[in-house]
């Protein structure tokens, strides 16, 4: 079926070309779909993605160096830097968004019945945010200090893949703690935060629409304790209490029990303080949660860099967040590629094999096994195969 299509080709059929023109239809005008269209806008930015393009004349150069296979890439408007800078610049963001919180859905149906390696039947979310820094001279609406402009990504990410279940981008100077608000909670899921999260009156919003939480506490935390329970300290854990915030707004934005647990990590030498809702779960696997928040620094190292998030083609806005949420669109569209094959080796390693083979004739999947083995993670991302040898 695939026999004699471009590797490229075959990895963007996971996008089904009606949805897609749905979206263009919801979120670009009818006057900015002229001459270039937004299909050929995506595919440029997502191949700049796939092959570690450093610039947009970067990704143009290299495309016209094989004219021949473009109609095959899917391509069906001329290529220019200008216009495609020009289409950054100016359509809506909001498309390549609305796009990748599509694939996001289908993903997670593909890895809803892979296992936490936790003691724990729920859902469970990690909820993290991390800066992206850019120059002020050059994107000064993203004022973050005084001499330096920066981006945050917020990222809700669904332990079982991992896969982003949620993503928001903000100006850098905007706290973490309001992403809490953007979120749509579900009822008996868990959601693991760092202390920047700690907001006790969101806290409550969460405990009241039937979730629960997993929270490093804050050292001035004022409380009064209600009982200790008995605990296990060679697990590690030192104590486990329930209790009541002391302090008067504290205590009115959240008034119900808490649940409090000490842990020492053997691997850091350090002791932490967990905050939770679920009066149940045992003390140990609270503490494993919030060890499984660092799944999400991993997502954040993934993607800053092995996809072209750290360098931006545009200085707008909206050129900004669509090269972003594109990204956000290769990432998936990798993890989708390597459940619906079955392949156990890191996304790393697909993408790197899809990368320097984009515009070889071959079936992916033959070439994805053909390969792996001998994908090595040192192994230079950058070197496409331009032409056939």
């Amino acid at each position: 079926m695939n026999q004699g299509r471009p590797v490229f080709s075959q990895v963007i059929d996971r996008i089904h070309p009606q949805q897609f023109d749905r979206l263009v239809c919801r979120h670009v005008p009818h006057a900015a779909r002229m001459d270039f269209s937004c299909w050929d806008q995506f595919l440029c930015m997502a191949f700049a993605q796939l092959t570690f393009r450093s610039s947009l004349r970067d990704t143009v150069d290299c495309l016209m160096a094989r004219r021949d296979v473009l109609y095959h890439l899917g391509f069906r408007s001329p290529i220019r830097r200008s216009t495609l800078a020009d289409a950054n610049e100016r359509r809506d963001w909001r498309l390549f968004a609305a796009l990748a919180e599509s694939l996001i859905r289908k993903a997670r149906r593909l890895y809803q019945g892979d296992a936490l390696e936790l003691d724990l039947d729920a859902t469970a979310y990690v909820l993290d945010s991390t800066t992206i820094d850019l120059c002020l001279n050059l994107f000064p609406w993203a004022r973050f200090r005084r001499t330096k402009a920066a981006i945050k990504l917020n990222t809700l990410l669904d332990l079982r893949g991992p896969i982003p279940a949620f993503i928001s981008i903000s100006e850098g100077r905007q706290h973490d703690v309001n992403a809490l608000d953007e979120i749509l909670v579900e009822p008996g899921a868990f959601y693991v935060m760092d202390r920047a999260y700690l907001d006790f009156s969101r806290l409550h919003t969460l405990h009241r629409a039937g979730a629960f939480f997993v929270i490093r506490a804050k050292c001035n935390l004022q409380t009064i304790r209600l009982c200790s329970q008995p605990v296990d300290m060679a697990t590690g854990v030192q104590s486990d209490q329930l209790f009541r915030l002391r302090g008067f707004y504290s205590r009115q934005g959240y008034p119900d029990i808490l649940r409090r647990v000490r842990y020492f990590d053997e691997e850091t030498r350090r002791y932490f303080v967990y905050l939770t809702n679920h009066m149940n779960l045992p003390a140990l696997t609270v503490a494993q949660l919030y060890k499984a928040r660092w799944t999400v620094e991993i997502f954040f190292k993934w993607i800053k860099q092995h996809l072209r998030i750290q360098r931006f083609f545009g200085e707008s806005a909206n050129a900004v967040k669509t090269q972003v949420w594109i990204a956000v669109c290769v990432y998936v569209l990798v993890a989708i590629i390597r459940k619906e094959l079955g392949l156990s080796e890191s996304l790393h390693k697909i993408l790197q094999v899809l990368s320097v083979n984009a515009f070889e004739k071959v079936p992916m999947d033959q070439l994805l096994t053909n390969n792996l083995d001998h994908c090595q993670a040192g192994d230079s991302p950058n070197q496409l195969m331009l032409f056939e040898l």
